[in-house]
């Protein structure tokens, strides 16, 4: 199968079973969605929704958390992972943002990814969930989905997916696409025993490709 048809065919399957995918972390502001996608690396969304709801009441805003403790904030996020590096860069992430930026979220990749905790994927997430622009987040499940469907083809990083992504995508679709990856790859196309039974776009996944014509 060419590889435009199989974006073409992936795309339109995901479209069908999931018109509005929407992200699965729990926020109330762009800033609180910040905090939520820095706890988020290497820790479930469930985890970060079960701490989220607590820390947002006591720092509703960066100045408040910029203003806060160490002492102060782990005590919210002890049970994610690496506590105590997220908390250090929860708080001086607040404090760049109200020393730098007026305590408005940037809404560009470059100012995003001055902030601390943040890099690509995190600055991509921003973009996509809050200003609805073509950017595509790689986490692991992206990464993961993308080379075994067939979307890349033995894809060496994310940078490296991101940009094949990107380019074979539709600017406007890449917002969507990027929650597809996710939640197919979370549910469905899992990392062990993946439900191939279930798969919407079993017909147009290069691995199922592969066993179909190796006879499996």
């Amino acid at each position: 199968m060419r590889k435009g048809e199989r974006y073409e065919r992936v795309l339109a399957a995901f479209a069908e079973e999931m018109p509005s995918p929407e992200t699965e972390l729990d926020y109330d502001s762009p800033f609180h969605l910040l905090l939520a996608v820095i706890l988020s690396a290497q820790c479930t969304d469930k985890r970060v929704n079960m701490v989220t709801p607590a820390l947002f009441a006591a720092f509703p805003d960066p100045e408040a958390l910029a203003e806060a403790t160490e002492e102060d904030v782990y005590q919210y996020i002890k049970s994610v992972t690496f506590p105590n590096n997220k908390t250090r860069h929860l708080i001086k992430a607040a404090r760049m943002l109200r020393d730098d930026f007026n305590s408005e979220m940037p809404s560009d990749i470059d100012n995003l990814m001055k902030l601390p905790g943040v890099g690509r994927k995190t600055a991509n997430v921003m973009l996509a969930v809050v200003w609805h622009k073509a950017a595509m987040p790689v986490d692991t499940h992206v990464f993961r989905v993308s080379n075994r469907i067939g979307l890349t083809n033995k894809s060496p990083n994310p940078t490296v997916t991101e940009r094949e992504l990107v380019k074979n995508i539709p600017p406007e679709m890449l917002p969507d696409a990027h929650h597809w990856l996710i939640l197919h790859g979370r549910y469905v196309c899992t990392a062990r025993n993946p439900k191939c039974g279930e798969c919407v776009i079993a017909d147009w996944c290069a691995t199922m490709e592969k066993k179909r014509l190796s006879g499996e």
